[in-house]
């Protein structure tokens, strides 16, 4: 897929510039016209997103030999993307090394280029005795980068030691929640079985969201015409906002999580390979046959967590069509009375915390269908530990979910 996207690229350029694509190029499946440069752009794009399906199923593999552990995935996606693997240098050492793995101890061994969430190291190796251990290969031995040896150490550490996450801001740490991890995902799959029989599906989910599902397949089936379709989806949307209670000042206050062409684009991500769907709901939600969609309102969810005893305030401005990572969407302030400080002129200050919740935090709480109860618990347990810095939550039972 990487060299073919590679080679279509190539062939856009040449076509821009009035040349003929090189006689390498792959024939473009579309139907388009071959002199357009659009149409080898459109090429490139399709190829582009193959591979980050492909890659998604590289996830779903790190995951499971992961045993479902968040915490690995968390440590060892804190890289850049490191780009096409095709022609890469040392490509073939890494190759290499996993072929000795198997053979020479049949122990499973993963190469990290297959994959969108592991980003430090080449290769991840379970032994069945040691914790796993991630490597850095090298063609010649003697150029290896310190950096790299660093940084694998350091998502070691950060696992099995409560160690600093990998990067420069040693306030970024593991935290353990000790809790249950409880969802809502019967409720997705019962949603996806009626997708792939009525098109289009929409249904209130507790915690003031609203959870739709379009299903091509369903569509088909149904004969839906756009039109039809465009009324059928407004209609079942409309309905679910308002069971949901987040139907007034939508255009205003409601954001939205989507499925569509997300695959193997955000690391933090459980892989949709990982979901506890049938196997053709996973393969469609892979492939963008099917969608899901998720939708809150902002200031709801601050009252959410208000009725709960958290003083909460939503922060993101209004009419915020998307969101970027790392930025705050929400402020949870915990006072500390007992520890008030009289100051002169009749004031007192009274020291607390803030807590910062970030898009990553509330993209789990949406897409993962996170039951209410368990995510304030979660917010709750991180406040109660007073762990200064950026914690990074994780709950212990996610074996028992993503199966």
């Amino acid at each position: 897929m990487e060299k073919a996207r590679r080679e279509l690229k190539r062939a856009a350029d040449r076509v821009r510039k009035g040349k003929p694509p090189q006689p390498e190029a792959p024939e473009p499946q579309s139907g388009r016209d071959f002199g357009d440069v659009a149409t080898w752009r459109f090429e490139h794009d399709v190829y582009e997103r193959l591979a980050r399906q492909l890659r998604s199923v590289g996830d779903g593999l790190a995951w499971r030999a992961f045993g479902f552990h968040r915490p690995f995935i968390l440590a060892l996606c804190r890289n850049d993307s490191p780009g096409p693997m095709y022609g890469k240098a040392g490509l073939q050492a890494e190759l290499d090394r996993v072929e000795r793995v198997f053979k020479e101890s049949g122990c499973f061994a993963l190469l990290h280029d297959l994959t969108n969430c592991l980003r430090i190291g080449d290769i991840t190796v379970w032994d069945r005795v040691r914790p796993p251990q991630t490597e850095e290969i090298k063609t010649n031995p003697k150029n290896r980068k310190s950096a790299q040896i660093r940084r694998i150490n350091q998502a070691r550490a950060s696992v099995l030691e409560g160690g600093p996450l990998p990067g420069e801001n040693t306030a970024e740490l593991l935290h353990d929640l000790n809790l249950p991890l409880r969802t809502h995902l019967d409720m997705l799959r019962s949603a996806f079985e009626r997708a792939a029989a009525e098109g289009v599906y929409a249904t209130a989910v507790p915690g003031s969201r609203a959870l739709y599902v379009i299903d091509q397949f369903g569509c088909a089936q149904q004969g839906l015409p756009s039109t039809r379709f465009n009324e059928r989806l407004q209609q079942t949307m409309g309905a679910a906002l308002e069971r949901a209670g987040i139907a007034a000042g939508r255009e205003v206050h409601n954001i939205h999580f989507t499925s569509t062409d997300s695959t193997a684009r955000d690391p933090l991500r459980v892989p949709w390979a990982n979901y506890p769907l049938h196997p053709v709901a996973c393969a469609r939600l892979i492939g963008d046959y099917a969608a899901m969609v998720v939708e809150t309102s902002g200031p709801a969810l601050a009252g959410l967590l208000q009725v709960a005893g958290l003083d909460a305030h939503w922060v993101l401005p209004s009419g915020k069509a998307s969101l970027k990572p790392g930025q705050v969407v929400m402020e949870i302030h915990q006072q500390e009375q007992l520890r008030a400080v009289p100051l002169p002129g009749g004031l007192t200050m009274t020291p607390g915390w803030t807590l910062q919740m970030g898009r990553s935090e509330l993209d789990r709480y949406m897409i993962e269908l996170v039951q209410p109860g368990s995510w304030i618990a979660g917010i709750k347990h991180v406040l109660a530990a007073r762990q200064a810095g950026r914690p990074w939550p994780h709950y212990r039972n996610e074996h028992e979910i993503w199966v």
